[in-house]
């Protein structure tokens, strides 16, 4: 069989795989090359080695660097998947009283990056946390330690929750109830039915949300550094923020570059793991056809306990926590000894708003958020446009390329873009600035893009390819002129979610930046690393929310973009 002719579908498809696959190289092969190299790569004499590895493998403290980074990840994503799973079918299953408003409070922190989200943990359960010092006023000593790995675990599970949560939420929404029923009328109790029937059917979502969760939890930079680092607890996150460009008085490329790809390997195997387990997920299909529309279980007596469980969660871990941010950020220090109206102060604003770099990280961020999302959809749709809406041959490779940086941490991908940079002469140009950093957000959230937009194909008839096509329309024409169009939602989702994750995005920034490029996240991680006070770094985080807040409810409520199951 001869290859297709190359007409002017053909070589714009061509190009899209080109641009994407050259998106995904340009981070993993100098991380790759470095790892294996003598010396740094801008030097044009480095020998390939083995000696990086060696020396990595050999040092004192690297077996428990990888167990302290797969303890943390596994915890994380333990207390995201019990917190998530259960949350989602009591709210979704359930006549839990106030369920309504609990699945918006619930998702709050999917909106919320988990540096903001440490944040307000340590000023609400830290030593000297609001809710500490008061339990501890009355207990007379302190009653919980964040600074120990099952700590930092319950903070960053509690970050992941919500990722459980919307694929449960997705999963349920899509299973037939009359299972449900049918088990009711057999006479088991709302409680047997939930744990007999309801959880099994969710064995694919949460296979799926459980490798992701763990993945987040190996991808964890802020949470260890901020509550590991005055213990000196170490992952592989927080050991190539010490170690790396930038940080680092004197950085050890190829051992930096080693400990990357120790940790990509990782990430890798787990999302191969997940892929060869949900193969046989078709067993878990029970929507044919014409569903059934989801029941609600009566839990009787037993949903006022649910609602009390429920409520306390969302209390505590989700509206304290996250209002602890906007307190500190508008008080002078928090306490529980003293009223916080008698604290009350624009100080830490000032100094925020008054301080010309933290003000060029504001705009910074918004810039980046803005303009980098609106490229990164551009990218993600003409891919999608391609896997999804085409006879190319090459059409799978190319949706795989475009999910795969799901499997890639920030840090990884940013050290990446740094070493691309110095190795290739022709890009010094844009090393340090935002155009660099916005393509290296652009490839870390390419898949959220991606899966926001390639769904919605399904949705539009191929009848109205057909028609265009018959017509005399091209390949390329008939999807800019007749499906385009009717993507708008989806590309609209697209943008928003891409906006939401750029302006929250550090880690991949901490290699990239330069004086004058710093972005919101990446100020106040250095704020509080440097031993700033905590008051600017919530009055810094509390603008990011405040962002954001703003940008979900315009996209709810004017363009009625739909963000989540």
């Amino acid at each position: 069989m001869g290859l297709a002719p190359l007409n002017r579908s053909r070589i714009v498809q061509w190009s899209i795989l080109a641009v994407a696959a050259g998106c995904l190289a340009a981070p993993l092969t100098p991380i790759l090359v470095q790892a294996f190299a003598d010396r740094p790569l801008y030097a044009a004499d480095y020998a390939f080695t083995l000696d990086n590895l060696v020396r990595l493998a050999a040092a004192e403290d690297f077996l428990t660097i990888v167990w302290n980074t797969l303890a943390l990840a596994v915890i994380t994503a333990a207390v995201a998947q019990v917190i998530g799973a259960t949350t989602a079918i009591l709210v979704c299953r359930t006549n839990l009283p106030g369920r309504g408003i609990f699945g918006v409070i619930l998702i709050w922190p999917f909106f919320v990056s988990s540096l903001v989200i440490g944040f307000g943990w340590f000023a609400i359960y830290g030593p000297a946390g609001f809710v500490t010092l008061a339990v501890q006023s009355v207990v007379g000593t302190q009653p919980w330690d964040l600074y120990t790995v099952a700590g930092m675990g319950l903070v960053a599970g509690s970050a992941q929750a919500p990722l459980t949560y919307l694929i449960c939420i997705a999963a349920l929404t899509r299973a037939d109830a009359r299972l449900e029923d049918a088990a009711r009328l057999s006479g088991a109790s709302p409680l047997g039915t939930l744990w007999h029937v309801t959880l099994p059917l969710l064995r694919p979502a949460l296979l799926m949300s459980g490798i992701l969760n763990v993945v987040g939890g190996l991808d964890m930079l802020a949470i260890p550094l901020l509550f590991g680092g005055p213990t000196g607890f170490e992952t592989l996150t927080t050991y190539l923020y010490r170690n790396g460009l930038g940080i680092a008085t004197r950085p050890d490329y190829g051992l930096v570059s080693s400990a990357a790809l120790v940790l990509l390997a990782i990430v890798i195997l787990l999302v191969w793991l997940e892929r060869r387990l949900s193969a046989h997920s078709g067993r878990f299909v029970t929507v044919r056809g014409k569903a059934a529309r989801p029941a609600v279980l009566d839990l009787g007596p037993w949903r006022w306990l649910a609602f009390a469980a429920v409520a306390t969660y969302a209390v505590f871990a989700v509206v304290l926590v996250i209002g602890g941010v906007f307190l500190r950020s508008a008080v002078s220090f928090l306490t529980p000894l003293i009223p916080f109206w008698e604290l009350f102060t624009w100080g830490n604003y000032d100094l925020v708003f008054g301080q010309a770099g933290y003000r060029r990280a504001i705009m910074n961020s918004v810039l980046i958020a803005t303009l980098g999302a609106a490229v990164g959809v551009t990218l993600v749709a003409a891919m999608a446009f391609v896997a999804r809406r085409s006879d190319f041959a090459l059409r799978r490779s190319l949706e795989y390329i475009a999910l795969f940086p799901r499997t890639v941490p920030g840090l990884v991908i940013g050290l990446g873009m740094f070493y691309t940079v110095v190795w290739l002469p022709p890009l010094e140009a844009v090393r340090g600035t935002l155009v660099v950093m916005a393509a290296a957000f652009i490839i870390r959230h390419a898949p959220v893009g991606f899966a926001a937009i390639a769904p919605a194909f399904a949705q539009i008839d191929r009848d109205l390819d057909r028609s265009a096509r018959l017509a005399g329309a091209d390949w390329l024409e008939t999807n800019l002129r007749v499906v385009l169009p009717l993507l708008r939602p989806a590309l609209l989702s697209a943008f928003v979610l891409m906006f939401i994750h750029f302006i929250q995005e550090y880690p991949t920034a901490v290699f990239l930046f330069q004086p004058g490029s710093e972005v919101m996240g990446l100020a106040m991680l250095q704020l509080w690393a440097n031993g700033g006070s905590s008051g600017p770094v919530a009055a810094l985080a509390t603008i990011q929310v405040a962002i954001t807040t703003l940008v979900v409810i315009l996209a709810r409520r004017i363009l009625k973009v739909r963000l989540h199951g």
